[in-house]
C-alpha cells in the first residue's frame, strides 16, 4: 500500500493540463483506434454503443452492434418493437438489464423528447441505464460538449498518473477521480481526446503488463516516476461471493425442450430458460414424476440426473 488514500507529491509543474491533453490528442489521432462503426454516428448510435461497451470489450461488441443497428436503425423503430424482440437480439451478450434500459430509454425519448435523442447532459443523464461518464461520452462524441468520463479505464489511467492510493469504487477515491478528470479536460477536439482516454486505458495502461514505454504521457506519469505502476489502482478487498443453489428442469419431448419466460427483474427476465425449481425435489424417478405432473401437466418417461456445475456471475456464484 502507498499509504492510505493519498496522493504522492509529484512535481508535475513541467506538466500541466494542456500538455497533458495535447499528448493524448496528438496520440490519439496516431495509434488510437478509429474506423469503429459508430465513431462520428449520430446520438443514437452512439448511445447504443455506449451501452453495449459497458462492462463488454470492442471486438465483442461489434458484431452485435452491426446486428441491432441492422434490425433496430432509428429510436423509433427501437421503441415500437416488444422487449421480447429487443432481448432476442442482444441474447449472448449477456448484462440483459442493459437491453431493458435501452428499451424502456428508447420509449421514454419517444414519449418525451419527441423521438430525438437529448442533446442535454442532464436529460441524458435522466435515462434509465445512463450514468455520469456514460452521459458524457454521449455529450461528447455525439454533441462535442466538454464534459469528462470516467469509465474503469480512466479511472485506472488517472490513478497511475496521479498515484492516487485507494480502491477507485470508494466514494471519496472516485471523488478525487472525477476532479482530476474534469481538470484535465481540454477547450476543444473534446471528442478526440475523449476516445483518447477510454484508447490509451484499453490498449497501453492496461490492468497487467501495462505499455509505459509507448504511453504518451509517461514523462507525468507519477506512478511510473516512482516504480509503482503495478500497485495502482489499488484493487478492491475481495470479499467472499454469496452462494446460491438451483435446479433447471430439462424437459425434453423428442427434439423439443420446454421453456419458460422468466418475467420480472430477475438475473434472466424477459428471456426463455428451462424451468428453474424453487424446491429441491428428490432425485428418484417418482418424484421426478409427481412434481411435472403436478406443474406441468406432463407425464416424464425416463429420468437422468445431469452433473452439477457452478456458474460465477458479478456478485454471486450459482450452484445448478
Amino acid at each position: 500500500m502507498l499509504g492510505s488514500s493519498s496522493v504522492l507529491v509529484n512535481n508535475q509543474e513541467n506538466f500541466d493540463s494542456e500538455w497533458f491533453a495535447g499528448r493524448v490528442v496528438d496520440w490519439q489521432q496516431q495509434y488510437g483506434r478509429c474506423g469503429l462503426p459508430w465513431q462520428g454516428a449520430d446520438a443514437y448510435y452512439i448511445w447504443l454503443s455506449e451501452i453495449m461497451l459497458q462492462q463488454t470489450r470492442v471486438a465483442t461488441v461489434i458484431p452485435y452492434y452491426l446486428r441491432f443497428v441492422d434490425r433496430f436503425p432509428a429510436i423509433s423503430v427501437l421503441a415500437a418493437e416488444s422487449e421480447e424482440m429487443v432481448l432476442t437480439y442482444w441474447s449472448g451478450l449477456g448484462y440483459y438489464s442493459r437491453a431493458r434500459n435501452l428499451h424502456s430509454a428508447s420509449r421514454i425519448i419517444m414519449q418525451q423528447h419527441d423521438g430525438e435523442f437529448p442533446r442535454h447532459f442532464e436529460d441524458i443523464l435522466a435515462l434509465p441505464g445512463i450514468g455520469r461518464s456514460t452521459a458524457a461520452a454521449i455529450s461528447a462524441f455525439a454533441f462535442h460538449e466538454r464534459c469528462a468520463i470516467l469509465d474503469g479505464n480512466v479511472k485506472r489511467l488517472l490513478a497511475r498518473y496521479y498515484a492516487i492510493d485507494g480502491y477507485p469504487g470508494e466514494q471519496k477515491i472516485e471523488a478525487m477521480l472525477w476532479e482530476k478528470a474534469e481538470a484535465l479536460l481540454p477547450e476543444k477536439n473534446v471528442a478526440i481526446y475523449t476516445q483518447g482516454m477510454m484508447d490509451l486505458g484499453a490498449t497501453i495502461c492496461t490492468r497487467s503488463k501495462p505499455e509505459c514505454c509507448r504511453c504518451p504521457v509517461q514523462a507525468g506519469c507519477v506512478a511510473h516516476r516512482n516504480g509503482c505502476v503495478a500497485l495502482l489502482p489499488t484493487p478492491r478487498l475481495r470479499k467472499k461471493l454469496p452462494e446460491r443453489k438451483t435446479t433447471f428442469l430439462l424437459l425434453r419431448n423428442g427434439s423439443d425442450i420446454l421453456l419458460e419466460k422468466h418475467t420480472g427483474r430477475v438475473i434472466w427476465g424477459g428471456l426463455w430458460c428451462p424451468p428453474q425449481l424453487d424446491i429441491q425435489i428428490p432425485g428418484d424417478i417418482e418424484s421426478v414424476r409427481v412434481y411435472c405432473r403436478q406443474f406441468f401437466n406432463v407425464e416424464v418417461i425416463n429420468v437422468l440426473a445431469l452433473p452439477k456445475f457452478t456458474h460465477t456471475f458479478t456478485h454471486f456464484k450459482l450452484h445448478i
